[in-house]
């Protein structure tokens, strides 16, 4: 079997496939590429048992066609270098030997036979079907992606969970100190249903899609999906179990409202992050008429610092703990000019939220209190 291929093309799509790969496998078979050779292109696929991403790269010439598989680390590193050009290779059927070359060189690499490769377990007509612009699936995880939890215990905090209404579609994730509500009014799927997204897939789906991207085809039912791009296919295992009811956990008619300008803010976090216990990351706000004013101190090591912003705010005086780090993160990921934080007691939960949100969406982003000092 002989096949001719543009080398950075191979090499992007190898990069591609490589994320679905995992560190530490239960199958040596599974620390390989499968390549299937067909007419005109080579499909290639990497797994981890839970799941499998598969993409394609089409051939400058091809002699032949077959199956074979070839560990992933030594396929990239034998071509990482090579600038763009056609490249070679020459696979011996019976020994599974790689023979390729270049411009300038030659490499041997040693394949293996396809046959113990996993089958994926694709979705098809039988499965629900959602199907999304790309830039919505990139926004509703970059916000919410962060709140997502590792927990052996409740393993349904471990991924973002896909709410999907007749007229809107909510993403949401929490890992019980942190929770993010992202409403999408603007699409409309015409179905009710949801699904958990796992957290490594929702990683590789924001590494690999762009926003101008074309629709994005989900297809699921109970216990698995297909996700489905020009570019690649992902079958996978999907969490499950009742995710946690995120609506009710979000307080309102919270009697303490302040907006702030969201970069000061955030730069004030960044500052005082440096003087806040190690351990516990608190930071104290307090809010008094017309400031908000940020106190972070570590008594192990005899540090502390102290910010106060202008904001608008006329109410009684309230202080609160939170997480700095979370916090932080918070104003990073909204995008409006000023944030609002909502507070009802020093025991509850506080809510952030833009104070101008983009059109067709409604965004509440929650963070658990956390005990003040005094």
């Amino acid at each position: 079997m002989l096949l001719k291929v543009s080398s950075m093309a191979l090499l992007s799509r190898l990069n591609a496939a490589s994320k679905a790969l995992a560190s530490k496998n239960s199958l040596p078979i599974l620390e390989c590429f499968l390549f299937e050779v067909n007419d005109g292109s080579i499909t290639v696929t990497a797994s981890d048992a839970e799941k499998s991403l598969i993409t394609s790269v089409p051939t400058v010439e091809q002699s032949g066609s077959g199956r074979f598989c070839v560990s992933a680390k030594k396929m990239i590193d034998s071509i990482r270098e090579i600038p763009e050009q056609p490249i070679t290779l020459d696979i011996n059927e019976s020994n599974y030997e790689i023979r390729g070359s270049h411009s300038t060189g030659t490499f041997t690499i040693m394949g293996q036979s396809a046959e113990p490769y996993p089958t994926p377990r694709p979705v098809g007509e039988e499965g629900t079907r959602l199907s999304l612009p790309a830039k919505t699936i990139l926004t509703g995880l970059g916000r919410t992606l962060f709140a997502t939890a590792t927990d052996e215990v409740r393993p349904v905090m471990n991924g973002v969970y896909f709410d999907v209404h007749n007229d809107n579609l909510t993403f949401a994730a929490t890992d019980g100190r942190k929770l993010v509500k992202d409403v999408m009014t603007e699409v409309q799927p015409g179905i009710e249903s949801s699904f958990i997204l796992p957290k490594k897939v929702a990683l590789i789906l924001r590494n690999l899609l762009t926003p101008n991207e074309d629709n994005v085809e989900i297809r699921y039912v109970r216990d698995r999906a297909t996700i489905s791009t020009p570019d690649i296919t992902m079958h996978f295992t999907l969490i499950e179990g009742n995710y946690p009811n995120y609506n009710a956990v979000i307080p309102h008619n919270n009697p303490y409202r302040v907006t702030v300008d969201r970069q000061a803010l955030a730069g004030a976090l960044k500052r005082i992050l440096v003087f806040c216990n190690q351990a516990s990351g608190l930071v104290k706000v307090e809010l008094n008429d017309g400031a908000i004013r940020l106190t972070g101190q570590d008594n192990e090591y005899n540090t502390s610092g102290e910010e106060t912003l202008t904001c608008d705010y006329n109410g009684n005086h309230i202080a609160i703990g939170f997480s700095c780090q979370f916090m932080l993160e918070i104003c990073n990921i909204l995008e409006s000019e000023s944030i609002i934080i909502e507070l009802a007691d020093p025991a509850r939960p506080g809510v952030i939220k833009p104070e101008t949100p983009s059109d067709g969406e409604d965004i509440v982003m929650l963070l658990m209190p956390m005990r003040v000092e005094e």
